[in-house]
């Protein structure tokens, strides 16, 4: 019988503070349907001692399934991070784990059930539907996250409430067929441009929590990130397709 095995990515910068947090997370979750996790950590050459942290957690952890990967001389963003671990992984499907404490590795199964009923390939896990907890933080981020979705789906035919999530799950056959290249976090429209070509593919959403971090506490999103997704949407739906 196959086993079914899911490789969580989990890009890093500068997550010395909470890195062994949501590592506990990732490590503690009971995956349905006897799947095996398979946890690779990218660390986006970080300035602070995130390395030595996620060192140091290896090296006491007794789950085995845990690799760490030091990527380039210097920072290239987290889309960078994501490219390299979506090279790594070996599990049939994967899903991209921020290093910060927004998102609860605990929903991973809500994510994989579509997957496991045989229905989906590809699944979202939005902050924008569901009855599930949110933390109520930036008005104008939350408007801008929904125009960002507004107009990727004009352009992909997609009915997403939430194309800026973190949380996507992926075949992982399929997602390491498609050449990515934004580096930071253009990986988002321009992963769901991508995936959307992709001949009968079946994209699922779902809801999920979210517990927002504010600047001071380090979210590291602006505005300028903004305005490169719009042109990544624009980018990759119509002059690069």
């Amino acid at each position: 019988m196959s086993v079914n095995k899911l490789s969580i990515i989990i890009p890093a910068y500068n997550e010395a503070r909470t890195i062994h947090l949501i590592l506990d997370k990732v490590v503690r979750v009971s995956l349905i349907n006897n799947f095996e996790k398979e946890i690779i950590i990218v660390n986006d050459s970080s300035t602070d001692n995130t390395r030595q942290a996620i060192e140091s957690y290896i090296e006491k952890s007794d789950f085995k399934n845990l690799f760490l990967l030091h990527n380039q001389e210097k920072n290239q963003g987290k889309g960078a991070a994501i490219h390299k671990g979506i090279e790594l992984a070996t599990g049939n499907y994967l899903i991209v784990q921020d290093a910060d404490l927004e998102y609860d590795p605990e929903e991973y199964n809500i994510l994989l059930k579509p997957v496991v009923d045989g229905f989906a390939d590809v699944v979202y896990g939005s902050r924008f539907m569901g009855g599930n907890a949110h933390r109520i933080l930036f008005f104008w981020h939350t408007i801008g996250n929904r125009f960002l979705t507004f107009l990727s789906n004009m352009f992909t035919n997609l009915n997403l409430t939430d194309m800026e999530t973190c949380y996507k799950l992926f075949n992982s056959a399929m997602i390491k067929s498609i050449k990515l290249k934004e580096k930071r976090f253009g990986f988002e429209p321009e992963v769901t441009a991508k995936i959307a070509r992709v001949p009968k593919v079946r994209i699922y959403e779902v809801g999920i929590s979210y517990y927002g971090r504010t600047y001071e506490e380090g979210k590291k999103i602006g505005a300028i990130d903004g305005f490169r997704a719009i042109y990544c949407i624009l980018k990759y739906n119509i002059f690069s397709r």
